[in-house]
């Protein structure tokens, strides 16, 4: 079989995939020019070759994704397109999966449990705090390498597929992840966020600790259905050994409400810490380990935790003194040539970049007045960039600062004052701020209502967001109410063959029959 290469040849890949799956396939292969080994993952185009959007999604992602610089992750490398077909090029990661080991031993010793958990949510802090969500945590995907170190695999995947080009909170029909390690809000809303991703690792620590998945069934639906419904086993129903502290933090972690699980992937880390201090080598991974290894796991484990949680820092806070568009200009001229600078950047993905450009130009229009047309637009745009790189938690506040600057809006300004009220909701539910987001969202219906009419489109996509959102809370009920009344209202206006009333009655089948109704 002849060899197959991709950049004009720098990457040589081995003469056949190493993993297929319903998401991509993964290729092992070597970096020519740096002589190093590589993973290389393309990603599945179920539409079609000719999925431009799906193409630029995935490498707008990919470039997100690769800012989390985090020895539990792989670094990306590179990412591209061979034949139409987006590829992603990954450290290579040489280990033992945990679904491997689980496989072959059964049940694993509660302390590598622990030192396992504990790294996987050192690595989740760090990427919770980047706003980004994994979606599809699960033993395949957490890798135990000779040394007894964790690497978590396919956050750029599972990012790039989940998110949608337009701003939607979720995608109906399109919910990411593994029946068997997703949380009831993934499976009823198609939406996640970090609590998801505890849920997430509760179902990996339990079946480290029992050698079994919580639930299991003939059928993915049926999966799915206890996920939403059924309350899960015990750890200690099926292993006695396992202390009493460790399985009510697994219990707390399989909660169906996301806000009775713990806080946050750094204080599960921490309720971990106490487990890992055990002196046994873990088979077929670390077979020589000595009495001290995986107590210095613990410790390690936290000094990473401690690092995970310090602010991501960027140019942005430490402008460089290098020359820019600001040079031998008037400052109203230099604020529009920093926009075309940042707008030029976004078109080629390069969002940071662009922050740090509008930024630098924030700073030097402080002397015009923010009240400005130039400075207003700026800062619109500054929002805009934060919020396509990711940076949610940013983004949110910007967001809400430009609405709350523009006074009495209408016409077009009202729109604009919209588009950011929704954009706000939007990066809050990414980050796991379900309540508030709700809240904007519910206050901005009532506003859109009266401005556009009740049957607007505008304001009935915006009643389907709500309830995909309400889905993934305690709301459940009351997101059945509103997807019935706007289901109601659609078939009224549109008749029974129209997108959106197919999509709305599907989602209330699904609703209604994960919850017995």
């Amino acid at each position: 079989m002849a060899e197959r290469t991709l950049a004009h040849g720098r990457y040589a890949l081995e003469p056949s995939p190493t993993a297929r799956g319903a998401m991509g396939e993964v290729w092992f292969g070597r970096d020519v020019k740096l002589d190093r080994a590589v993973a290389v993952k393309f990603l599945r185009m179920p539409g079609g070759d000719d999925d431009q959007e799906l193409v630029a999604r995935f490498v707008r992602e990919s470039r997100i994704t690769a800012r989390l610089e985090h020895p539990g992750v792989p670094a990306v490398f590179d990412v591209g397109t061979d034949e139409g077909r987006p590829y992603v090029v990954l450290q290579r990661v040489r280990g033992t999966s945990v679904a491997e080991l689980i496989a072959t031993q059964g049940a694993l010793p509660v302390g590598w449990v622990a030192s396992i958990g504990a790294q996987v949510c050192a690595v989740l802090t760090a990427a919770h705090g980047a706003s980004l969500v994994h979606r599809d945590l699960k033993p395949a995907n957490v890798m135990v390498c000779a040394d007894g170190t964790v690497k978590v695999l396919d956050f750029g995947l599972a990012v790039a597929l989940d998110r949608d080009e337009q701003t939607q909170l979720t995608r109906a029909g399109q919910a990411l992840g593994t029946p068997a390690y997703m949380a009831p809000e993934q499976i009823l809303a198609g939406g996640s966020d970090p609590r998801s991703d505890l849920y997430s690792v509760g179902c990996t620590l339990y079946e480290m600790l029992t050698g079994r998945q919580v639930f299991s069934g003939d059928t993915a639906y049926l999966v799915m259905r206890k996920q939403v419904d059924e309350p899960p086993p015990s750890v200690r129903a099926h292993r006695a050994d396992v202390p009493t502290a460790l399985d009510r933090l697994v219990g707390r972690l399989l909660h169906k409400s996301p806000g009775q699980r713990p806080p946050s992937a750094e204080e599960t880390a921490r309720l971990l810490l106490p487990f890992i201090a055990v002196d046994e080598p873990l088979a077929g991974v670390l077979t020589d380990a000595r009495a001290t290894t995986i107590t210095l796991y613990s410790a390690a484990t936290a000094r990473a935790l401690d690092v995970a949680r310090r602010p991501m820092e960027t140019a942005s806070t430490q402008p460089r003194a290098e020359a820019t568009a600001f040079a031998g200009t008037s400052q109203r001229a230099r604020l529009g040539a920093a926009r075309a600078e940042a707008k030029a950047l976004s078109d080629k993905a390069r969002y940071d970049q662009a922050v740090e450009v509008i930024e630098r130009a924030l700073i030097e229009s402080q002397s015009i007045g923010e009240a400005d047309p130039e400075v207003e637009e700026l800062r619109r745009q500054h929002a805009d960039a934060l919020f396509a790189a990711g940076d949610f938690r940013r983004a949110a506040p910007a967001y809400r600062a430009v609405a709350d600057a523009i006074p009495d809006p209408d016409g077009q300004e009202m729109h604009t004052a919209f588009r950011c009220r929704f954009r706000e909701a939007t990066s809050r539910a990414l980050i796991g701020e379900t309540r508030p987001a709700l809240r904007e969202l519910v206050a901005l219906l009532a506003d859109e209502e009266q401005a556009y009419g009740l049957d607007d489109s505008r304001p009935l996509g915006l009643r389907r967001q709500i309830a995909l959102l309400e889905l993934g809370t305690e709301n459940r009920r009351q997101a059945t109410d509103r997807l019935q009344a706007l289901l109601d209202d659609l078939l009224r206006l549109r008749g029974a063959g129209d997108p959106d009333v197919v999509k709305v009655r599907d989602l209330l089948d699904g609703a209604r029959l994960t919850s017995g109704a």
